[in-house]
């Protein structure tokens, strides 16, 4: 995907880290609120350019994990004191356990319930035993709504605005679209246009409690301040 990829050196302009101090404060709260002791070391699956990272490692030891090298690229800039690891979430194996494991958005790359279940067992076998594992799509099913969104910002070299359109051809797969129109201008006032266009995932809430119990997890759904559905799944201690 350009976003990812080719166009990862935009990302700070396409994503201000600084628009995720609100989501970042509530994801600690449920962190520190599932467990006692609260967690101290949290592994993030799918971790991206880093901007909910910016926020929790005041608060918990991150090790980030994406298996984009341009985005890791980005992320380091941003997070130098946390640990960064290329890996593709679905097979990584580290070969050692944390207090918590966090999934964003990046769950919602997994479109089939093979991938989906896969890295719900990286999550579980990255848990320690009595640790939790938190899961944070976009949509589950039955909270799914089609719009359009805007966004992007200005930095010293680059402007950047885009476009995104969310809908759902078809209800009756596991899958909805996003297209993205984004209009990039660099420092000698130079534009161009990309179009984008990314395949979610879409899965109903049961189907996700299922797969979460086949891998082990006990797991429980709440919902946060936007009225998204998390999920919180916890490896029992042995």
């Amino acid at each position: 995907m350009k976003l990812y990829g080719e166009l990862a050196e935009w990302w700070p302009v396409f994503s201000d880290p600084k628009e995720y101090r609100r989501e970042a404060a509530h994801i600690a709260r449920v962190l520190r609120k599932a467990t006692r002791p609260a967690p101290r070391t949290v592994l993030e699956l799918g971790s991206g350019g880093g901007n909910s990272a910016f926020h929790l490692k005041a608060r918990f030891a991150m090790t980030l994990v994406d298996m984009s090298p341009q985005m890791l690229r980005v992320s380091r800039k941003l997070n130098p004191e946390c640990e960064h690891v290329k890996g593709d979430i679905r097979t990584l194996r580290l070969g050692r356990t944390f207090d918590a494991v966090f999934v964003h958005d990046a769950i919602c790359h997994m479109t089939t319930d093979r991938d989906l279940r896969a890295v719900m067992q990286t999550a579980y076998d990255h848990c320690r035993p009595g640790g939790i594992a938190l899961f944070i799509p976009d949509f589950v099913r039955e909270t799914f709504v089609e719009g359009t969104d805007q966004g992007g910002s200005d930095s010293r070299r680059r402007r950047l605005r885009f476009l995104q359109w969310v809908f759902d051809p078809d209800p009756n797969d596991t899958t909805y679209l996003v297209d993205f129109a984004i209009l990039l201008r660099n420092e000698k006032g130079e534009a161009r246009l990309v179009h984008e266009r990314h395949v979610l995932g879409l899965f109903p809430r049961s189907r996700w409690l299922r797969l979460l119990r086949e891998v082990g997890f006990k797991a429980v759904v709440v919902r946060d301040d936007e009225v998204r559905e998390l999920f919180i799944a916890r490896r029992t201690v042995e």
